[in-house]
């Protein structure tokens, strides 16, 4: 009974894996709940972190340290005790996720003494970087110099890695020494600098066996062009696929997950008729294309994109009814985030947000309620009560809005909630993307 009781807590804590304030209340339960717990808790310490616990989390990871060097760190912060009891568990050894972004902003947050930063650095690596660690992800932040894979124990914990987020600009020699060390990276995160992208990282992606999804964000310029097509073509190469387009027409038959900032609007509707229909995921909201490149995007997609579950998208009040070919093509969408312009779509218009609603309500697909409208315009409380009115009947949707009204609109989703039409509203559309659609709801 003991060991079944082990394996539905198991299974208990691998379904609270996303829910941190649960997790901290099981651990309070009783010491076999908190040896099951903890180890779901410190896999990815990381994730939804908020500032005023980024102390506390710091703390912790110190208190992991020898005496000796923690001494040595306490000349660099005010907030270094004296002396710390030594942790009930190794927390670090259950981290799968080393987020090398959140510990440099921490540290250069909180350190008093700049020019120890590098020390204090080496030290958490060192720390992290031990033979009993086993990571599976790894983000590496902007002008990362320190050359983790000459740690002594680097082969045996990156040897299983399946992400990686890092940026192209970062050291050659750090790029190459994972290449030597990492050959199942299932996931790749790439941020592409305007300059100074080092050939490095398309050494990397063509030693991988497994790479499956890319994600490319990139701020398009000249002088990264010929350096995105050298990658393109690695990538091209990587799935066994001989079609190449030169110029500006890039095959990207593998890609599933697109996101792009700041790229030409011929080149973003080049890359994604070339993705063979297998994106599921577009995120392109972050730039507003206007007019003519507007509806040119919108047809792209929507003639490319027959697969696709998420899209984030910039959408003029004028091509609308593009915007509902799309609704009616991707069958399968069931996460939409819009952003809206009052300055070019609205234009003084009070009904142009009804025509986006009666769109939503007429044509959005069986799967798709989970929205989040970003408006800098407001909307009035009867536009939303029409579009709730006319949502019933169909799933109950989740939804997020940037409005102002905020005490109306969300007394006005209230009652909505109580007669089923609505399961979760927030007033907080917030530019970010959100993650509905990659959790059970």
């Amino acid at each position: 009974m003991a060991k079944l009781n082990r394996d539905v807590l198991y299974l208990i804590s691998k379904e609270l894996q996303d829910n941190k304030k649960t997790l901290n209340s099981c651990l309070l339960v009783n010491k076999t709940w908190s040896e099951i717990f903890i180890p779901t808790l410190w896999k990815n310490p990381w994730k939804d972190l908020v500032r005023e616990n980024e102390i506390l989390l710091f703390d912790i990871i110190i208190s992991h340290l020898s005496n000796d060097l923690r001494d040595n760190l306490i000349q660099y912060f005010n907030f270094l005790k004296s002396s710390y009891q030594k942790p009930l568990f190794d927390y670090i050894s259950f981290c799968k996720h080393l987020n090398l972004i959140v510990i440099e902003r921490i540290i250069n947050t909180i350190i008093d003494k700049k020019y120890g930063i590098p020390i204090v650095e080496s030290v958490i690596l060192n720390l992290f970087i031990k033979e009993n660690r086993k990571f599976t992800h790894l983000y590496i932040p902007h002008r990362f110099d320190h050359q983790i894979h000459l740690i002594p124990d680097a082969k045996c914990c990156f040897l299983e890695l399946q992400f990686l987020c890092c940026h192209t600009t970062i050291d050659d020699n750090i790029l190459n020494g994972l290449t030597e060390i990492c050959k199942s990276i299932k996931e790749l995160e790439l941020f592409i600098g305007w300059t100074n992208n080092k050939y490095g990282i398309i050494k990397l992606i063509e030693n991988q066996k497994e790479l499956s999804d890319i994600r490319l964000n990139y701020y398009y310029s000249s002088n990264n062009e010929s350096f995105f097509k050298i990658l393109i073509t690695s990538l091209i190469k990587f799935s066994n696929n001989i079609q190449y387009f030169t110029s500006k027409s890039l095959s990207l038959p593998f890609f599933q997950v697109f996101g792009a900032v700041e790229i030409s609007a011929k080149s973003l509707t080049s890359l994604i008729e070339n993705t063979s229909g297998n994106l599921i995921e577009i995120k392109i909201g972050d730039t507003a294309y206007n007019g003519f490149f507007n509806k040119r995007i919108i047809q792209a997609i929507y003639l490319n994109c027959p697969n696709l579950r998420y899209l984030k998208l910039f959408v003029e009040n004028n091509n609308i009814l593009e915007f509902e070919k799309l609704l009616i093509n991707c069958k399968y969408l069931n996460g939409l985030f819009i952003l809206f312009d009052n300055q070019k779509i609205f234009d003084n218009q009070d009904n142009s947000h009804n025509d986006l609603f009666n769109i939503l309500i007429k044509s959005s697909p069986i799967n798709l309620f989970k929205f989040k409208l970003w408006f800098t315009s407001n909307i009035k409380s009867d536009s939303l009560k029409l579009f709730f009115d006319n949502w019933k009947g169909k799933h109950p949707m989740l939804l997020q809005l940037s409005l102002r009204d905020y005490n109306d609109n969300y007394n006005l989703a209230g009652i909505y909630k109580a007669k089923g039409i609505i399961k979760r509203y927030d007033n907080e559309a917030y530019y970010e993307d959100f993650e509905w659609i990659k959790k059970k709801v």
